[in-house]
């Protein structure tokens, strides 16, 4: 029995070793996961035996448990390294087509543009529109559109009505003399030097992406209170009069009557390849705008949320102008968040969301089963994943330019090497004592 006893220490010895190994052997590989060795006791009686001794007969590992403690982050500045800060597992989708799970977050791009680990597995996520707004709780492969440049899109042109356009906040000075001599109550084109005192320009864009100059201007009326808004593509030889914005006592727009008589109104900017009193005149490539009339709105905010234009004894200044159209360009970076969701970056100063990645959880981590390549897989034990963005739930965030490092301690490693050591030479000293008594059972005559 001795023997026995002494054999069941020595294995389970052994196996703790191997465990140890293994640990100091991974402790350098990214995500990994800390085990240690579990024993249990074995006895000679049942559950519900009666009467008798319980005798001991040894030991054996009950199981090797994975330590799902959090590991180091380290920075590494490589745009595609991703590590997890809390819980949760990438969700990759291997070779075979098989599901897995992995906190080494060491990603690349194939020739295609998909972002995958290093022995192939296309990483998962869920699509998103390009604000970054999830479209669909279905994962599927994560691919940058790294093959081919982003076609342009017109000014006007966003899908979400409420972001189509051209979008304006700023401030007139409310102590600035009339630019408009009475009896006349409006400009005329050509505009004279001292009316396009207040104004700002930008670009937008026909559907082939072929950009076109367009200046705002805001011309003090002789009315108190009152500007009129004028638009123009070769700095006021010619455009587009938009309407008059009337401002209440404390600077906050009351009214904008259009040019075509609607109140309140946010007048539609027309450019148009050619000549027109009422029009942007585009004198560019005579081709362009592509699509012949570029129409879209000049956005000033709306009664129900407030109006972005105000009338302060301040200095004039346009503090945010942007549209909503862009020429055509090619990735040269991406921005992946703590939320997960990826912005590809790109030549035209264009950034939009391509996905968001998805993270798994399981109630019972102990029940998943680990996979060469530092992945796991899971099993009826782990339960069902439970799939979400970081940030979400229990889930963690996503740290971009980081790895997570093994959370092996190599000090408690070596400490634990030399008790497993230690045990080891005892059992076979158990074993080296029971064979000396039998010997000396065997010599007596």
């Amino acid at each position: 029995m001795s023997f026995q006893t002494g054999l069941s220490g020595l294995n389970a010895s052994a196996r703790n070793l191997d465990v140890i190994g293994h640990n100091i052997a991974n402790a350098n590989t990214t995500g990994m996961k800390a085990s240690r060795a579990e024993f249990a006791e074995v006895y000679a009686s049942s559950l519900g035996a009666t009467g008798g001794a319980n005798y001991g007969i040894g030991v054996q590992v009950a199981t090797v448990a994975q330590l799902f403690t959090q590991g180091n982050l380290k920075i590494t500045g490589n745009q595609l390294d991703l590590a997890i800060n809390g819980s949760g597992f990438f969700q990759v989708r291997s070779t075979d087509g098989s599901v897995l799970y992995t906190r080494n977050g060491e990603f690349k791009l194939d020739r295609d543009g998909y972002i995958i680990t290093n022995n192939g597995s296309r990483l998962q996520g869920f699509p998103t529109n390009e604000s970054g707004v999830r479209t669909s709780v279905v994962p599927q492969d994560l691919v940058l559109p790294t093959g081919s440049v982003i076609d342009p899109r017109r000014t006007g042109g966003n899908p979400d009505p409420a972001l189509q356009g051209m979008f304006l906040t700023a401030n007139l000075d409310a102590r600035s003399e009339p630019q408009v001599v009475a009896p006349a109550v409006s400009a005329s084109f050509p505009l004279s030097e001292g009316q396009k005192t207040y104004g700002t320009a930008t670009n937008v864009y026909d559907s082939q992406g072929v950009p076109i100059p367009v200046q705002l201007y805001f011309i003090k009326l002789p009315a108190a209170n009152e500007w009129q808004v004028v638009a123009s593509a070769d700095n006021g030889v010619s455009g587009q009069n938009l309407g008059t914005i009337t401002f209440d006592a404390a600077g906050r727009v009351a009214s904008f009557l259009g040019s075509d008589g609607t109140t309140p109104a946010l007048d539609e900017i027309t450019v148009e390849a050619g000549t027109g009193a009422a029009n942007v005149v585009y004198t560019g490539n005579a081709q362009s705008p592509s699509d012949g009339t570029l129409t879209f709105p000049l956005r000033l905010g709306d009664a129900t949320a407030g109006y972005t234009l105000t009338q302060f004894g301040s200095k004039f200044g346009v503090f945010d102008l942007r549209q909503d159209g862009y020429a055509s360009g090619e990735l040269t970076s991406i921005d992946i968040g703590e939320n997960g969701v990826i912005l590809a970056r790109y030549s035209n100063g264009v950034s939009i969301a391509e996905g968001q990645v998805a993270l798994g959880n399981f109630r019972n981590l102990q029940g998943l089963q680990p996979i060469n390549g530092g992945y796991w897989s899971e099993t009826i034990a782990s339960g069902p994943v439970v799939l979400g963005g970081p940030l979400e739930g229990r889930l963690g965030l996503v740290r971009q330019s980081s790895l997570e490092e093994s959370n092996v301690d190599l000090t408690q490693e070596l400490v634990n090497m030399i008790v497993a050591q230690r045990a080891y030479q005892a059992n076979a000293q158990t074993i080296k004592t029971q064979d000396q008594v039998q010997q000396t059972l065997v010599n007596l005559r």
